[in-house]
């Protein structure tokens, strides 16, 4: 570390960090978060069950959680600039290759193997470990700006719908695998640097004394001072009960109800009678509000994760409920109004789902911890985007699923609050 650290910065190089981290997450999630309008497109071209054809999206989540811990562990051990590029070229490739499928299989393959292995490097466990290195103070608002890039990557549905429509879905395949590959690659390469010391800098643009002066306020926190100053590894995190209650809240909804809501959300409006652009307007509304929902998740810095996270669990099964009542197009109000209430209160819980693991875990094998996490997200996801295809296959209608997603979203509010992060990590004031 040399002598400039002490000196406050005009400017913190952690935002460029997020900036690429924000970047990088549009672009890898639209991998993923375009297949609700690829879905009907394929489905229509062959033939196939929605169920058949939702196995390519439970096999892109599964592959990507098998994949995480390790590309975590990536993120720890070598260079995130190369880790995350080298993610982003090889999930470019698997996306515009799909261009040239004809057969489950392939999709199977290029769609649920090779870009979801790309995704997972260049994905949340090694951007998120990377921005835990840059920011504590404000790490809810550093986690709500890059979780609504993850939103924003929705919005994308829409233009990828609009090429669809004008061009093909194999067009609109190659257009996706390009930009991730071109775009997200290079721009890690030239500016990601995995700690504050890499630039002489400490955390959030600090000066040694504020830094000396923020571990001190650290230690002050009696209640939560052996859970802080412990070095938390995969095993010694996986002792504890908070890891799994976590593990549990990462498969219900981060693997149940985003799942569903990525994977199906347009085929909920086409069911009732809308047309194909209109229902990827309202999934692009869900990502915008979705987007807004991680930042507003930031308020859990000031009062406490978990007296935000349950609000929002309730609030966002209330809106999901309103499918319920969704039964055609007379009441075009109500589709925005259910897209953009679902969209804002989940996206905040998200964000504040993410703050707490770093809170508790965080420390230098944090990339496995988050990366072992995302592992449940996979159970959920690679179960419920099929399960939801299958039941509406057999039942005709989503209304079993949404009664899924309602209960899903109660039982991860009550599992937060048996959490406690207010116990271990107390709300500076």
């Amino acid at each position: 570390m040399n002598d400039n650290m002490t000196t406050k910065r005009a400017f913190f190089y952690g935002w460029t960090i997020l900036a690429v981290g924000f970047l990088t997450i549009v672009g890898g999630y639209i991998c993923r978060n375009t297949f609700s309008v690829f879905y009907p497109a394929i489905v229509d071209e062959f033939g196939w069950t929605r169920g058949n054809t939702a196995i390519i999206f439970s096999i892109n989540i599964m592959v990507y959680g098998i994949v995480a811990p390790f590309a975590g562990a990536l993120a720890d051990r070598f260079r995130p600039r190369y880790v995350l590029a080298a993610g982003a070229i090889l999930m470019g490739i698997g996306m515009a290759s799909c261009s040239l499928a004809t057969a489950k299989w392939q999709f199977y393959l290029l769609y649920g193997v090779v870009a979801a292995i790309g995704l997972s490097v260049a994905g949340w466990a090694p951007v998120a470990t990377l921005i835990a290195n840059w920011f504590v103070r404000r790490r809810a608002l550093a986690f709500g700006i890059l979780g609504a890039g993850f939103g924003l990557s929705l919005i994308a549905a829409y233009f990828a719908q609009y090429v669809i429509s004008s061009f093909g879905w194999r067009t609109a395949y190659v257009v996706i695998g390009l930009f991730i590959a071109l775009l997200v690659a290079p721009i890690c390469i030239i500016l990601v640097r995995r700690t504050p010391a890499d630039k002489g800098l400490f955390p959030e643009g600090m000066t040694a004394e504020e830094y000396a002066a923020e571990q001190t306020r650290t230690s002050e926190y009696r209640a939560a001072s052996a859970w802080r100053k412990k070095d938390w590894t995969l095993r010694s995190a996986m002792r504890t009960r908070q890891f799994w209650l976590l593990f549990v809240i990462w498969i219900v909804s981060m693997g149940i109800v985003e799942q569903i809501a990525i994977s199906h959300h347009v085929y909920f409006y086409l069911d009732v009678g809308y047309a194909p652009l209109t229902a990827a307007t309202f999934f692009g509304i869900f990502g915008i509000c979705f987007a807004a929902g991680n930042v507003v998740g930031a308020i859990s810095d000031r009062i406490g994760r978990e007296r935000f996270f349950i609000p929002a669990c309730l609030v966002c099964a209330g809106f999901v409920s309103l499918y319920f009542v969704m039964k055609d197009t007379s009441t075009p109000w109500l589709p925005p109004v259910i897209a953009s209430g679902f969209g804002l209160s989940f996206g905040s819980l998200c964000c504040v789902l993410n703050a707490t693991l770093a809170d508790l875990f965080q420390g230098a094998h944090y990339g496995r911890i988050a990366g072992t996490m995302i592992v449940g997200f996979a159970i959920g996801g690679t179960v419920s985007p099929w399960m939801a295809g299958y039941l509406h296959d057999v039942t005709g209608s989503y209304t079993i699923t949404f009664a899924v997603l309602v209960v899903a979203l109660v039982a991860t509010a009550v599992m937060m609050w048996f959490v406690a992060p207010r116990r271990l990590n107390p709300i500076r004031r």
